[in-house]
């Protein structure tokens, strides 16, 4: 018998696609994606999709897990409540095998036969995990050139691999949407905590009403509160390892890079990143970081590079006691994107923890995953002295603001600990500083500088909570120039 390759056919892939989207029979998307809160960045999102003067695909990109497919879903939600016919919306996850090998337009041209929609309809459609499609952004252009009436959005998990090719071939076509893993303010929200702990006090800036209480919850983010479905699933929180590790980390470094970058020795990229995380929020360098992993130099950039892409990590480069970055940088820091991630590798911490430190400073870090201004931090180092996050004008090569990490409140009560960020400040003309505490909140002038002392979840809370109302601000001024 002659052996016949059997191919998939038009049938079954519209089949697929009906059952991908239900609202199209049902008018409404699945209850389980209603029981999960919104993300604070919905709103935001969700004008960027209902934005038809400007014709563009919006490319929502993140971690694995942070909740973009459902954000998409919500959206789909929003839009039937906003009067758009069930069956004018496309969903497609382009990691279903069944669409592997069908260009973007073909599923379009699917969609399009089945409701006979016209060149001019109002259509949203929606391609989910698109970096596995090859070439994906010179498909989606042609796209958006060829329909504008219609609307794409994309998500992608491979976030710095998106944005790079986005801005290289999507140029004036698409516009960048990160979503980042939970911030603290987002948790405290989600488990209906926000009223019992936080006080605003004005000037955008909030204080804990319990600090204690807050310190806990603090705790609980840094073990597994990054990540949206473990808030909610006891589950998942008494075997964080087993979900993070196995669900998200695995995913990525056994499949999703592998898969986008063709690396052959996963075992070799495992054992790096597990490197890394465990030295989140340190200063590392490319020779010590190549003893202890056992790796070359020239692949740990490469690796580094793609944990990146990943969106696993993010290298924080270093300046001088005068804010100059050094031409050739050998030393760095890495922080892991999502401090739930160290926990899961190497088990949950306590607030006596010896990781706290690093830990505090990897969580406030991580908040500012959203601010367009994330290049613009640094960390300072000298002979005498380091200063843990300055903000750095990267044209005027001049720092706006620094902020000391600590998880103790021992530097309210000796001054010499602040020696380091007390120059940095003198040195570069700033003139109040702050340092994150334990439990401690006040303010004192060491050495004619303004200290705040403030304790690190509130300061964690206050960045989270500002960075998300600063988004909202610039999205509705760029929508309002448009």
């Amino acid at each position: 018998m002659k052996d016949v390759m059997l191919t998939i056919s038009q049938t079954e892939i519209k089949n697929r696609l009906h059952f991908d989207n239900p609202w199209w029979e049902t008018g409404s998307i699945e209850k389980r994606y209603n029981d999960y809160p919104r993300r604070f960045y919905f709103d935001s999102f969700f004008n960027l999709i209902k934005e038809s003067s400007i014709n563009r695909a919006a490319v929502l990109m993140g971690p694995r897990r942070v909740g973009k497919t459902v954000m998409v879903y919500h959206a789909i939600d929003g839009l039937l409540d906003n009067g758009i016919s069930s069956t004018n919306i496309l969903y497609v996850s382009l990691e279903t095998p069944l669409y592997t090998g069908l260009s973007l337009e073909k599923i379009v041209n699917i969609f399009q036969g089945e409701f006979g929609h016209k060149r001019d309809a109002n259509l949203f459609i929606i391609f989910d995990e698109i970096q596995y499609l090859p070439e994906w952004e010179v498909h989606l252009k042609s796209l958006v050139d060829s329909y504008p009436s219609y609307k794409y959005i994309a998500t992608g998990s491979a976030a710095a691999a998106l944005k790079l090719k986005s801005r290289e071939s999507g140029a004036g076509r698409f516009t960048d949407f990160l979503l980042p893993p939970l911030t603290f303010a987002e948790y405290l929200s989600f488990i209906g905590r926000v009223d019992d702990l936080i006080i605003s006090i004005g000037d955008s800036n909030w204080h804990a009403k319990d600090i204690n209480e807050l310190n806990k919850e603090f705790i609980n983010y840094l073990n597994f509160g990054g990540y949206p479905e473990a808030v909610f699933s006891n589950l998942i929180q008494s075997d964080s390892s087993r979900y993070i590790k196995s669900d998200i980390i695995d995913k990525v470094l056994l499949r999703d890079l592998p898969s986008l970058y063709g690396i052959n020795d996963v075992q070799e990229l495992n054992k790096l990143f597990t490197t890394i995380a465990y030295n989140t929020g340190n200063e590392i360098t490319l020779e010590n970081l190549s003893k202890s992993s056992g790796v070359s130099k020239n692949t740990i950039k490469k690796y580094i590079e793609y944990l990146e892409a990943a969106f696993l990590i993010k290298i924080v480069n270093r300046v001088d006691l005068s804010s100059k970055k050094f031409i050739r940088a050998t030393t760095f820091k890495v922080y892991l994107t999502n401090p739930s991630m160290r926990a899961a590798l190497f088990g949950p911490v306590s607030a006596d923890h010896e990781a706290m430190g690093a830990l505090t400073e990897t969580a406030i870090f991580s908040q500012w995953f959203h601010s367009h201004t994330i290049d613009n931090l640094h960390y300072a180092r000298w002979k005498t002295g380091e200063v843990d996050i300055v903000w750095v004008d990267i044209v005027k090569q001049r720092p706006f603001w620094c902020v000391e990490v600590k998880w103790s409140d021992l530097p309210c009560s000796d001054s010499r600990m602040l020696k380091g960020i007390i120059e940095y400040a003198k040195n570069n003309g700033i003139n109040d500083i702050r340092v994150t505490t334990k439990t401690i909140s006040k303010k004192v002038i060491i050495d004619d500088i303004e200290v705040e002392f403030q304790p690190s979840a509130a300061y964690t809370y206050t960045l989270g909570a500002n960075i998300l109302s600063e988004n909202a601000l610039k999205l509705r001024l760029i929508n309002a120039s448009n």
